[in-house]
This record gives structure tokens, C-alpha cells and sequence, in this order.
């Protein structure tokens, strides 16, 4: 008797059991009677389909070749595990939903722009929702997907693979506003996914391997005093919060002109940086994100005081053109680099990746492409032994939305989290963003698992 154990599902563990009893010499047939215990029912294939135990003896047997046992096993699993096939829904079901109609909304948080989140509606009554956020020109967004639901009305919600050269095309023609309108539309539709097989979403990518993701406070947009104690005070309201990460971007507002006013500012900049080291402590994370700010010979002056900083990683130094810079930092320093935040598209990331500009990428699931092309950038990594972290200041739509990509990635282990924005965040979905000690736990409710709180988007539209 061999006994194999599949895996947890649902609560339940599937155990398997197989007798094999050798009736014959063929090995390319696997000419084994082998009878198949799945939890308990025991199944024996005869002329006929599985049976159960009470008509086994009377049946007349066959033998059982490799295909025929991983078939039965199959359709014992599945029986017991619905879940597990909800992707096989008859096509009739599958056809019920298709795209109607876009609603899309504004809300006003701060000088850094509005949240924009989008509702997809469906013919069959459900709506989903996407994030097209901080795409520098909402209006343009909101031209665009007036445009896109003309074109996308009566599209399975299932058809998402195919969005993708489509949206290369149109960000060719259109720039970020497409990328951000076409990456919303793509979230939205895994979002409807979910809720029409009845899964959270992060099942349709192979399920989760925890069950949230660690978050990183980025105090940098809720800091308006840009001193050492200005940003000391941001820091600590997020480890008050539970943060045990928190990002800063201290080189904001540099002059550009190589004079003596850039230099004092640089210095404060470390200032800053060290202040908030002090607050953390040697046990938690600080990460700098200096914008892309710097020229190649300042970034590489001032390694060695942010290496003493212990920095969890150091965010894109210099621009991205040409990628060299960013290699040459990431070459000489010890640190952990990242970057990419602003690239759209698999084909810009390989690129990147492959200049060695930095060892964790950032894409964002409001500008690469979606949820699809999130994954499709951290199955390269993976291979290349890189990182991914979601770049993400977005709104708990957004957060969310890369919350049920990040917990199925194997080589993600934190992303961002735009912290003290406004004070009403939380309630702008229902259930509110949760978190435990600093990571985002997902809801286990079909699709993303939340709505959107009507009340609050009337109350702070645009």
C-alpha cells in the first residue's frame, strides 16, 4: 500500500491511498490492478465508470494503465474540491458575462492628485473595480475609457490575455493614459472573475502562499515639515501604527543648478535619512527613494553614508536614460537597489532587468498593464533571481488589487503603501484595508473582496 497526501484545500486534507498488485509484464502500460481510496471511497476501474465499493465486487476488471489512475484520482479530487475547476464553468455560464458599461469616479485627496478608481459593470448584473489612478492627465483617462467602452461593450470578462497587445498599442498612441486606463480595465476584470467563479481573485493566479503581504509606510507625501525632525515625527507615527517598514524620499525639491544651495540640500537630505534610522532602530526597515534626482558622481558620493544607514533597499538614484547609470550605482554599492516604477510593459522590464540596473523591480499595477503583466515581470525575475515590490501610492483599490498578485509570488515580499494620505482612507471601501503587524491581509470574499463606500465618494468627489 502506498499512501501519497495532497495538498490542504478548504480545510480538508485529500489522502490518497493506491493498492498496486502486479498482474503482468508490460511496463509501458503499467499493467497494475490498482485499486483508488480517495478520503475514504474507494474506486476500481472496470468496464464501466468508477464505482463505489458496495458494486465493486460484482463488477467485472480491467487493468489500469498511467492515465487511467491520474484520471480517476482527478475526478475524485474534484468532487470534493468544486473550487478547483470553477475556471471549467460551461461555456454557456461564461458567456453570460460580458462587458455593458464603465463608471468611473474622482476623488479628491491631496496636491499629489485624486484617486480614480473605475467600476466595470457586466450584462449580468456584477461590477468589479480597477485603480486608474496618478496618471498625470485624468481627464485624457477619462476620454479614453469612454472610448474603450465602445470598443470593449459585449468582451467576455475572461478575455484578458488579449488586452495585452492591444494595450501596447494603444499606450504607443495615447502614452501613460492609456497604459493607466487599460491597466484599470484589466484589474477590474480580474476583480469580475472572481466574484462570477465565486474565488478570490488571488486563486485564479494559483492561490495564495500567505495569506497578506507585508507593507512598507511611505511617509513621504503625509510629511510637510522636510527636516530631520519633520520626518522623524512621520516615522514614528507609523511604527505607532504598526509599520515595521517605512519609506522616505528626501532629496524632493533639489535644485537643479550644481550649486552650493544643491549641496546644503543633498546634506539635509542624509540628515533626514539618519533621523529616521534613529526612530526605527537597528530591528525595522527604511527605504529611500531619491526620484531619480541625482547625477551618476553625487549618487556615487554619498554611498557609503546611506550604506551605514543598513537601508533595505535605495530607490532609483538617477534617471533611467541612460540605464548605465543606474548599473553604475548598483554596481558600486553593497545595497540593495530598486526601480522601475514607471515602466509599462514586459519587453521595457526585461530591458531593465538585463542592464542590471537594480535587483528588485517595481512595477505598478496602475501603469504596467495590470495584474497579468505584474506576474508575467516577476516570472522573469524569478528567473533572473531578482525581486518584484509593486510600486504603489495608490488608493486601498489599487493596494488591494496588487495585494491579491503579491501574495502568489513566490520572490515578492513587501510592497508599498501610501500612509497617512487622508484620514478617511479606510472608509472608502468596504470592508476597510486590513492589516496585522504591518501586512495587508486579504479577504477571502470573491474578487478583490471589497466595494466601494458611495457615501464617501459622493462626499469627496471632484
Amino acid at each position: 500500500m502506498r499512501r501519497s497526501a495532497l495538498p490542504r484545500r478548504g480545510g480538508t486534507l485529500f489522502v490518497v491511498w493506491t493498492r498496486l498488485e502486479k498482474v503482468g509484464e508490460a511496463p509501458e502500460t503499467m499493467l497494475w490492478r490498482r485499486t483508488i481510496d480517495v478520503a475514504g471511497e474507494r474506486a476500481l476501474w472496470s468496464n464501466g465508470p468508477g464505482v463505489n465499493s458496495a458494486t465493486l465486487r460484482a463488477a467485472p476488471q480491467r487493468m489500469m494503465n498511467r492515465r487511467e489512475v491520474l484520471v480517476a484520482m482527478a475526478v475524485s479530487i474534484a468532487a470534493r474540491a468544486p473550487g478547483l475547476t470553477a475556471q471549467t464553468a460551461p461555456a454557456g455560464e461564461r458567456s453570460r458575462h460580458v462587458l455593458d458599461r464603465f463608471e468611473v469616479f474622482r476623488v479628491r485627496v491631496n496636491h499629489r492628485g485624486d484617486w480614480v478608481p473605475l467600476r466595470t459593470h457586466t450584462s449580468s448584473g456584477l461590477s468589479g473595480l480597477g485603480d486608474c489612478s496618478q496618471s498625470g492627465d485624468d481627464l485624457k483617462v477619462l476620454a479614453l475609457l469612454d472610448q474603450y467602452q465602445r470598443e470593449l461593450r459585449g468582451r467576455g470578462i475572461f478575455s484578458v490575455e488579449d488586452l495585452r497587445p492591444w494595450g501596447r498599442s494603444e499606450t504607443a498612441s495615447h502614452g501613460r493614459a492609456a497604459a493607466v486606463a487599460i491597466s484599470a480595465i484589466e484589474q477590474s476584470l480580474w476583480d469580475l472573475q472572481g466574484r462570477a467563479l465565486g474565488v478570490p481573485t488571488y486563486e485564479l493566479f494559483g492561490s495564495a502562499l500567505r495569506p497578506g503581504i507585508r507593507q512598507y509606510a511611505n511617509v513621504n507625501r503625509m510629511t510637510t515639515d522636510r527636516t530631520p525632525a519633520g520626518f522623524a515625527r512621520s516615522v514614528e507615527q507609523a511604527v505607532t501604527d504598526g509599520f515595521d517598514a517605512v519609506k522616505m524620499a528626501p532629496f524632493d525639491g533639489l535644485v537643479q543648478s550644481p550649486t552650493a544651495e544643491r549641496t546644503r540640500q543633498i546634506r539635509l537630505a542624509i540628515e533626514c535619512s539618519q533621523a529616521a534610522r534613529r526612530v526605527l532602530g537597528p530591528s525595522r526597515d527604511l527605504l529611500i527613494d531619491v526620484h531619480s534626482l541625482l547625477t551618476v558622481s553625487e549618487g556615487l558620493d554619498i554611498l557609503k553614508e546611506l550604506e551605514a544607514l543598513e537601508l533595505y533597499w535605495l530607490e532609483e538614484v538617477t534617471g533611467a536614460e541612460p540605464l548605465d547609470d543606474l548599473a553604475t550605482i548598483n554596481r558600486a554599492t553593497t545595497m540593495t537597489t530598486a526601480g522601475g516604477e514607471a515602466l509599462v510593459g514586459i519587453q521595457a522590464f526585461s530591458w531593465y532587468a538585463n542592464a542590471g540596473a537594480v535587483d528588485v523591480l517595481m512595477p505598478d499595477v496602475k501603469w504596467c498593464g495590470g495584474l497579468l503583466e505584474l506576474r508575467t515581470v516577476a516570472a522573469m525575475a524569478e528567473g533572473m533571481n531578482l525581486r518584484v515590490s509593486p510600486h504603489g501610492p495608490a488608493s486601498p483599490v489599487g493596494n488591494i488589487a496588487a495585494g491579491h498578485a503579491c501574495v502568489t509570488l513566490p520572490n515578492c515580499e513587501i510592497n508599498e503603501f501610501a500612509y497617512a494620505e487622508v484620514p478617511w482612507r479606510k472608509d472608502l471601501v468596504e470592508p476597510p484595508e486590513t492589516f496585522d503587524k504591518g501586512h495587508l491581509t486579504l479577504s477571502t470574499r470573491p474578487g478583490f473582496g471589497i466595494t466601494l463606500n458611495e457615501k464617501i465618494v459622493r462626499q469627496f468627489a471632484r
